[in-house]
């Protein structure tokens, strides 16, 4: 299960979100779709909104810090004494809190209902938490919060007060959850229950043979786990044609560390209403403790579950045509939530809650075979400490739907569209990419290997070109702490990101820019809206060279302007600094023309290489060279260059200056006129362009040159001045 973790060189609203106010629901995008995430048992009050005699914490970014892998980037820190009480939201009999106590240390949290003590007490403990992966390149010791839950005997109602307070150890209180525990399902007709092949749901004795003998007996039928806990401690495998249905995720509760462990099975496999809770406290790569390792075979189901404290919740290979995976809660795994790990075909991963994972909580990694037609839809994603909300790497088919995905941390974005390899060998992206009706919230963070950020919402050509059609629609990005979007080539190659459509976005308030072009490629872009963008609208600076190019396709507003210096990384709340009159403003820029030979393409005018030049079709006057500005300038100097070398004789160029706005209507900006190229004076030219002059897109229109029969330019450079 092992994958090295990205590196790059260095060099290189109309929304409600609830989450922001404190509760974790579901949320529309857009009036036109679907509602974002999953629709939950369950409602969530943030600490940092309940009433407190605490600290608060936060809000930090910061990787390595405990508000950083809080929800909502905030907590509510406690010492012995103190409380945190919270409004409760909904009728609701049983809660579900996320907390962190120093590395070490374990106690108890006190249980005030309406102001009376409870006798229940919620047993805190670092045991799960502080997780160094050390060969992960870029991660620090992570995990630091852990989830605990407890019914509370007795109902409450939407206004009641719900407290906890620190007995003897200091607990910081991130979020509760509140929910309508309903009673204990009854035993199902035919049945065979593990009890009654000797399982002990006291916990005491060892009831894995119990299970098995249940699982043999019960053949085209059903295993009953009543209320209990029970143990297990060794997998179970040659699972197949059976029902394991539990009680309830409250009520009948597995503990094991690795479940199911099998490579193979015939199938109609399905797991549902139990707990598997684990006792993983560190991820070891080699070490299968999965819920589900392998596979369970077509057309299975697993549905209804609690899985806790397990490196890995499903992590799936060989044969799981069909499956489907909805309705669970997966916490705290040290690892992914769950990998589709190649094969994949038709599997449904809907409906699902997952939080605190140790790497990406929902991953398709097209390994030895492509994952094809499958999703991941209407799932709710909180805090990934590691890696990526929802990640796809490579596939064929693939749709990411009307996911909610919520602070992420080191090393990852809220969804990561990906050519990502890992090993080999590996099945690149391939026909339709759907990513649509997403919501993405403070979802990006700085990459330590690139030492520079990840968007909430990446494209990464990081092992190949994307030549997938990648279509992004109706997305909803909420305050990321850094971009919107990112189109990056995560190995440092230049990979090109191709076919990218984003059409109906909501952007409301990104740290930097709306997009983050960081490679060569194409994408257009539609109907985008953003308001509070803290630097400027887009980031075009391609590594290490090539064109990113931008397209308009109508309806954008609130980011039409372009960073203004590709050797600075914009911070978070910057603004755009006052370009520089010495900057040259078509370096790195995108580049196209009517006509080239060979390797002498459009972009060797623009990538600083005074050696390097674009050579137009050759007998074929008029030629036009055209570069795209990233936004309107007042240019006022054009500097035109051939390669300095003496065996470039001297030659006159006949050419004119035209400038555009939109990039379709064009004026003529200097008149047509012939310029004397010497390698004498350096084969450099200056134009001046006229005082008013205010375009985007500048085109070089070239009819005639005395030493070559075409148009012919090593560096195309524009000045403010």
């Amino acid at each position: 299960m092992s994958r090295s973790v990205r590196r790059m060189p260095a060099a290189a609203a109309a929304v409600a979100v609830a989450l922001a106010a404190g509760m974790l629901s579901a949320t529309t995008a857009h009036s036109a779709v679907a509602a974002a995430g999953a629709t939950l048992p369950f409602s969530s009050v943030e600490a940092e909104s309940a009433t407190s005699t605490g600290t608060k914490i936060g809000p930090d970014y910061t990787q390595g810090t405990l508000a950083s892998e809080a929800s909502g980037r905030q907590a509510v820190r406690l010492s012995a004494g103190q409380r945190v009480e919270f409004t409760v939201p909904r009728a609701a009999n049983a809660v579900n809190v996320s907390y962190s106590v120093p590395d070490g240390q374990s106690g108890t949290l006190d249980v005030y209902v309406n102001g009376t003590k409870i006798a229940k007490t919620l047993a805190v403990t670092s045991k799960y938490s502080y997780v160094d992966t050390s060969w992960i390149a870029g991660a620090k010791t992570h995990h630091f919060f852990d989830n605990a839950r407890l019914l509370l005997g007795q109902n409450v109602q939407a206004g009641d007060k719900v407290a906890f307070q620190a007995t003897s150890t200091q607990v910081t209180v991130d979020v509760a959850d509140f929910e309508q525990v309903a009673a204990a399902a009854t035993k199902p007709a035919g049945a065979v229950s593990v009890t009654d092949r000797g399982a002990d749901p006291a916990g005491q004795g060892d009831s894995t043979q119990a299970f098995r003998d249940a699982i043999s007996a019960a053949q085209g039928g059903v295993v009953w786990i009543p209320p209990g806990d029970y143990r297990v401690t060794s997998s179970l495998n040659g699972v197949q044609n059976v029902t394991l249905q539990g009680a309830g995720s409250w009520y009948s509760v597995v503990h094991t560390s690795r479940f199911i462990d099998q490579t193979s099975s015939s199938g109609g496999v399905h797991l549902k209403d139990f707990a598997v809770i684990g006792e993983v406290t560190e991820r070891v790569d080699s070490n299968p403790d999965n819920f589900v390792n392998g596979s369970l075979g077509p057309g299975s189901s697993v549905s209804g579950m609690w899985i806790q404290h397990l490196k890995v919740g499903l992590w799936l290979t060989g044969n799981n045509d069909n499956l489907v995976v909805e309705n669970n809660r997966i916490l705290d795994t040290t690892a992914d939530g769950l990998n589709l790990n190649g094969n994949a075909r038709g599997v449904r991963v809907r409906n699902n809650f997952l939080r605190n994972q140790g790497d990406d909580s929902l991953a398709m990694w097209s390994l030895y075979s492509p994952d094809t037609n499958s999703s991941f839809e209407n799932n709710t994603i909180s805090q990934p400490n590691l890696a990526n909300g929802i990640a796809v790497y490579g596939g064929t088919d693939i749709a990411v739907k009307n996911n909610l995905v919520s602070d992420t941390n080191a090393l990852g974005s809220g969804i990561a569209i990906s050519n990502q390899k890992f090993l080999d060998p590996f099945s690149p992206l391939a026909g339709t990419i759907t990513v649509d009706g997403n919501t993405v919230v403070r979802a990006g963070a700085i990459n330590p290997n690139w030492n520079h950020p990840m968007g909430a919402l990446r494209v990464d050509s990081y092992d190949s070109a994307i030549n997938a059609t990648v279509n992004i629609t109706n997305t909803t990005v909420t305050d990321s702490p850094y971009s919107a979007f990112e189109f990056v080539s995560g190995g440092g190659h230049g990979y090109a990101t191709n076919n990218v459509t984003v059409n109906g976005a909501t952007v409301n308030k990104v740290g930097t820019v709306v997009v983050q072009a960081e490679t060569q490629g194409a994408a257009r872009f539609s109907n985008v809206q953003a308001t509070g963008v803290g630097a400027a609208g887009v980031y075009n600076c391609p590594y290490p060279s090539g064109t990113f190019t931008l397209t308009n396709g109508g309806g954008n507003s609130g980011w039409d302007t372009t960073w203004s210096n590709c050797s600075a990384w914009p911070q978070p709340g910057s603004g755009n600094p006052a370009p520089d009159p010495s900057t040259n403003l078509a370096k790195g820029r995108g580049a196209t023309a009517t006509g080239s030979v060979d390797v002498y393409t459009p972009g060797k005018a623009v990538d600083g290489d005074a050696n390097t030049y674009w050579e137009s079709t050759n007998n074929a006057f008029p030629q036009a060279w055209t570069v795209d500005l990233g936004s309107t300038q007042a240019a006022r100097r054009l500097v035109l260059k051939l390669p300095p070398a003496t065996s470039w004789g001297a030659r006159t160029q006949t050419l004119s200056v035209l400038g555009s706005t939109d990039g379709s209507a064009y004026s003529t900006v200097v008149a047509s006129k012939g310029y004397r190229f010497d390698p004498a004076t350096g084969n450099t030219v200056t134009v001046t362009l006229p005082s008013g002059t205010s375009l985007r897109y500048l085109r070089l229109n070239v009819t005639a040159n005395t030493g070559w029969p075409a148009a012919q330019f090593s560096e195309v450079e524009a000045y403010l001045s």
